[in-house]
C-alpha cells in the first residue's frame, strides 16, 4: 500500500490536531520541533511541517499506537506517510 501525497498531508493534520489535544505531549513536540504554539496554524500547510510532525510521532512506538487506536489507522499508517512528505530528507537512526 502506498500513500498519495494528499493523503500523507490529511494524516499528518490529523496528527498534528491529536498532539495539539495531548496535554502531555503537545510541549514535547513544541520543544523538540522548535515551533512555538502560535505557529501550529501557521506552518499547517506545510508539507515540510506535517513530515516533521510525523517523524515526531513515530519517534516512540507507545505515540504511534495511542494515535493509531484512537483514529483507526493501521501502526505503519504514520511511518508510511512521512516518507511520502519527507522523502530522502528523512532521517534513519539504524
Amino acid at each position: 500500500m502506498s500513500l498519495s501525497t494528499e493523503a500523507a498531508e490529511t494524516l499528518g493534520l490529523r496528527v498534528l490536531a491529536w498532539l495539539v489535544a495531548n496535554d502531555d505531549l503537545l510541549p514535547v513536540f513544541l520543544g523538540a520541533s522548535g515551533a512555538s504554539s502560535g505557529e501550529l496554524a501557521q506552518r499547517a500547510a506545510e508539507p515540510e511541517f506535517l513530515g516533521s510532525v510525523l517523524e515526531f510521532l513515530t519517534m516512540d512506538d507507545a505515540w504511534v499506537v495511542a494515535f493509531c487506536d484512537a483514529n483507526g489507522e493501521a501502526y505503519e499508517t504514520p511511518m508510511m506517510a512521512a516518507q511520502v512528505l519527507l522523502g530522502a530528507s528523512r532521517m534513519h537512526w539504524t
